[in-house]
C-alpha cells in the first residue's frame, strides 16, 4: 500500500520538488502552507509521515510537532523537521524533545531525504 506524505512548507518550490520526488516513488503527497492548516488537516488525513518546516506562518513547526506528539491520535506519525538554517545542538535537542524523528537541512540532497523518509516508514511497518 503506498504511503501518504504530508509536506508542510510555505515555499511553493520546496512543496513542488518534494511532491515530484515522492509521487515518482508511488507516494500520495498532500501539502499545507502553514502550521495551522497542517494541524487542521492531519487528524482527518492521517498521513503516514510528515515533512515539517520549522519556520512557518501562523503556527511554527515546533508548535505543530508538539501538538501532534501530544495528541493520542497523531503521536505515532513520524515527523521529519526541515530547516533552512543550520540546526544547532540545542535546536536538535528541542525538536527531539518535542518528538521529532529526524532533521533535514535545506537545501537537502534528494537521496538523503528519500532515505530518511523511507527508513522511518520501514521502522513503523
Amino acid at each position: 500500500m503506498p504511503a501518504t506524505l504530508l509536506v508542510v512548507d510555505d515555499e511553493p518550490e520546496i512543496v513542488k520538488l518534494v511532491t515530484k520526488i515522492f509521487q515518482a516513488r508511488g507516494f500520495t503527497v498532500l501539502s499545507c502552507s502553514d502550521g495551522q492548516q497542517a494541524l487542521d488537516t492531519i487528524p482527518g488525513a492521517m498521513p503516514d509521515i510528515v515533512l515539517l518546516d520549522i519556520d512557518l506562518p501562523k503556527v511554527d513547526g515546533w508548535d505543530v510537532c508538539k501538538q501532534l506528539k501530544s495528541d493520542e491520535r497523531t503521536r505515532n506519525i513520524p515527523i521529519v523537521m526541515m530547516t533552512a538554517a543550520h540546526v544547532t545542538t540545542d535546536e536538535a535537542e528541542k525538536g527531539l524533545g518535542l518528538g521529532a524523528d529526524e532533521y533535514i537541512q535545506k537545501p537537502f540532497l534528494r537521496e538523503v531525504l528519500v532515505h530518511n523518509i523511507e527508513r522511518l516508514l520501514a521502522s513503523r511497518a
